[in-house]
């Protein structure tokens, strides 16, 4: 029994020795590798000779535990906005918001983590955005940053781009998504509106008078003309176009006061006199 009892704790002891040669030895494996997934690189930091030049790509990787610490970056594109009010050539305030699309260079990933660290886009895109947005816009005033506005863009992406190589960081797109004017200018717009069309309505108002002035010209001149010939008419062929107009019109009179039924006719002389039955003899 006793010999039984001692074979059963040596094997247990071996499978103990196992089991942790084992243990450590998954755990010195798991601590000596690391993953780089899609889109992301690895820049790994060498505890002797500091950031490595290589940039690692995706898969699984070796590196020296306790002696190696892998950094992982995310090179795919990524948005950021931020927004800038600055000053224009004639001193109106405007207030725009800028969108851009950036991502690391992966070359030069090494040297932005030396000097900037993981979270490089958010240390350099906001201070560089506001810089250029405000020296550009100053360049331009108020209403010409709407009528040149692609132009403006250009110009804003050109100095961006520029700026932010010098950091090593491209930018795929810079768009102004919105623009702003002050409370002041935005009134002084209003009141130019209003003006405009003000002026537009008193040049109506001016060219109709001069059409109903040209009219009633035209009318006089007509009616000049129609007297003129009805005197000449009379001076050649005597009164007698006067007296059948002024017959057909007596007429016309009579054939109204026939029709009309309060109208009532007593003749004149004697024959008024025979009014209702009445005789002047009475």
């Amino acid at each position: 029994m006793a010999g039984g009892g001692q074979a059963a704790v040596s094997f247990l002891t071996k499978v103990a020795k196992v089991a942790a040669g084992l243990g450590l030895t998954a755990s010195a494996v798991s601590t000596s590798l690391y993953t780089v997934d899609g889109g992301q690189r690895a820049v790994i930091f060498d505890r002797f000779q500091g950031v490595l030049p290589a940039v690692v790509s995706e898969g699984t990787h070796f590196l020296v535990p306790w002696l190696q610490k892998p950094f992982l970056f995310d090179i795919r594109t990524r948005p950021h906005s931020f927004s800038s009010t600055s000053g224009t050539k004639d001193l109106q305030m405007v207030s725009l918001t800028l969108r851009v699309l950036a991502r690391p260079d992966v070359e030069r990933l090494p040297e932005i983590f030396t000097n900037l660290g993981l979270d490089y886009d958010d240390k350099v895109l906001p201070s560089i955005g506001n810089e250029v947005l405000k020296a550009v816009v100053a360049q331009f005033n108020a209403d010409q940053l709407l009528t040149d506005r692609p132009h403006v863009s250009a110009l804003v992406r050109e100095a961006l781009v520029r700026r932010a190589g010098e950091f090593n960081i491209v930018l795929d797109d810079v768009a102004i998504t919105h623009l702003a004017y002050g409370h002041d200018f935005a009134q002084a717009v209003e009141k130019k509106q209003v003006a405009q069309q003000e002026a537009e309505r008193s040049r109506f108002l001016v060219a109709r008078a001069e059409q109903e002035r040209r009219a009633a010209i035209v009318r006089a001149e007509g009616e000049s003309e129609s007297a003129r010939l009805i005197s000449d008419a009379t001076a050649l062929v005597g009164n007698g176009l006067i007296e059948l107009r002024r017959i057909e019109a007596a007429k016309e009179i009579a054939g109204v006061i026939a029709r009309s039924p309060n109208v009532s006719y007593i003749p004149s002389g004697n024959n008024g006199q025979m009014l209702l039955g009445l005789s002047t003899a009475r």
